[in-house]
């Protein structure tokens, strides 16, 4: 059996890509910081659902905690599936924040900057000797690296920062046939940054080719689909998933 492991697995995207990569047979362990009934939900969904599934706690902001974190990993997956390696690792915790850049605050971008690109490089790292030969890498960026959104420069900065680094895995991790891709999101229907109100929406819908906002199982197949074996060939790409926005 395949086990992956996705990042802010307890709502939103990270919460769909559970859900789809359960629903295709794998055994997923989900990780959440501040919402632990929302992850027992999901776990609890996918159990009811057929599949396998462990929320365990990751503060993705603090690489201080990765060593024990990883070991965490190694005897959940031994004692829930019997298995020493990942087959996949979905970096896609994260938040959002609306500001102008003469207002964000050092604090904010260090903030930003941890979860968004500290993070996943060495949580990254810290995974990697559990990690399967012939594993998928799977970052979670964003549609704002290509369309300057107002309000968002520290994320945007960051998620092209790990648009960047996705090639720099796919590169340095190949001899062990480990792929690295990047799925970027465009306007999607979840809670980050505190969601979207109706004219927000509208406007956004507005200005994507196929006329709405997407759904968080919009995305969450795309990342399922890429740690399947029908994608194997696919590697070192960037793939934005927002329905033709701003084209």
């Amino acid at each position: 059996m395949k086990c992956v492991l996705i990042t802010g697995g307890s709502r939103g995207i990270g919460a769909s890509a559970a859900l789809q990569c359960a629903q295709r047979g794998m055994g997923v362990i989900l990780t959440y910081h501040a919402q632990p009934d929302a992850a027992a939900r999901v776990v609890e969904r996918i159990h009811a659902e057929g599949g396998t599934a462990v929320a365990l706690p990751l503060d993705v902001g603090n690489s201080g905690s990765f060593a024990a974190f990883a070991a965490q990993v190694a005897e959940t997956l031994q004692g829930s599936w019997g298995a020493t390696r990942l087959s996949g690792l979905v970096n896609n915790a994260g938040f959002g924040l609306f500001n102008p850049i003469e207002t964000v605050t050092e604090a904010q971008f260090d903030s930003l900057f941890n979860v968004h690109l500290k993070g996943p490089f060495f949580l990254t790292q810290a995974l990697l000797p559990l990690l399967a030969d012939g594993a998928g890498i799977v970052n979670i960026t964003s549609a704002t690296t290509r369309v300057a959104t107002a309000g968002v420069a520290p994320y945007a900065a960051f998620k092209g920062g790990l648009e960047v680094l996705t090639r720099y895995m796919a590169k340095e991790f190949g001899e062990r046939r480990i792929r690295a891709n990047a799925v970027a999101p465009g306007a999607i229907r979840t809670e980050l940054g505190g969601g979207l109100n109706d004219a927000f929406e509208a406007m956004l819908a507005a200005q994507t080719a196929l006329g709405r906002v997407g759904e968080p199982d919009d995305v969450g197949r795309v990342i399922a689909g890429l740690l399947g074996d029908d994608m194997a060939w696919v590697n070192a790409q960037t793939v934005e998933v927002a329905g033709g926005y701003n084209i």
